[in-house]
């Protein structure tokens, strides 16, 4: 999704949560891009929370020092003080659920629901992250989902499930004010990472 939205010229803020600001920019450059000059044009950002994650100091230009809500939400709310609009940009997390290892869960849900997420609707950028399933409480799902305006979930099933190769599906479950095919579709990836849907 990222480097879709980079191919069509649009900007992107990756949060690298889940792996490291270098496995983000391979990734990216088996997909075709040059991340080395989209980053000195300022269409690419790389954001580590990686190396916070791990308790080590960032190399990036982007980084964050805590995974702290309270040092979060004093971010934001600075931040947020005079928000510039940034109608082209996407924001991307690949793992928000890091996040919430470093914090008690309502915490965590509240500074989602109050500091981050609104941050992002008040710059007039888009934005998804993505939440691992069976970590958090029903509560915390519950709350996240009914703020969020979209949900895609994604699932694996083994060839012990189906019977033949194991298979990831994507469906859409919840789209606010668009119409949307709520089927599963399984997903194909190509030698060089893409993905593509197999209709």
């Amino acid at each position: 999704m990222a480097a879709g939205w980079l191919k069509t010229g649009g900007s992107v803020a990756y949060n690298a949560l889940a792996q490291s600001p270098g496995q983000i920019r391979l990734q990216l450059e088996r997909l075709g891009l040059k991340t080395g000059e989209l980053e000195k044009e300022d269409k690419l950002r790389i954001i580590d929370w990686y190396s916070t994650a791990l308790g080590q100091k960032s190399n990036e230009p982007y980084y964050f020092e805590s995974l702290k809500v309270h040092d979060l939400s004093i971010y934001f709310l600075k931040e947020m003080q005079n928000p510039e609009p940034s109608p082209d940009f996407l924001a991307v997390a690949d793992n928000l659920s890091v996040q919430a290892r470093f914090n008690e869960e309502r915490a965590w849900v509240e500074y989602r629901l109050t500091r981050a997420d609104p941050a992002r609707t008040r710059t007039k950028n888009k934005g998804w992250g993505a939440v691992s399933t069976e970590t958090h409480s029903a509560w915390a799902y519950r709350q996240l989902e009914a703020g969020a305006d979209g949900i895609i979930d994604f699932k694996l099933e083994t060839s012990e499930e189906v019977g033949e190769e194991s298979r990831t599906l994507v469906r859409i479950r919840f789209m606010r004010n668009v119409g949307f095919d709520g089927r599963w579709y399984p997903v194909k990836m190509s030698d060089n990472f893409e993905i593509t849907l197999d209709k």
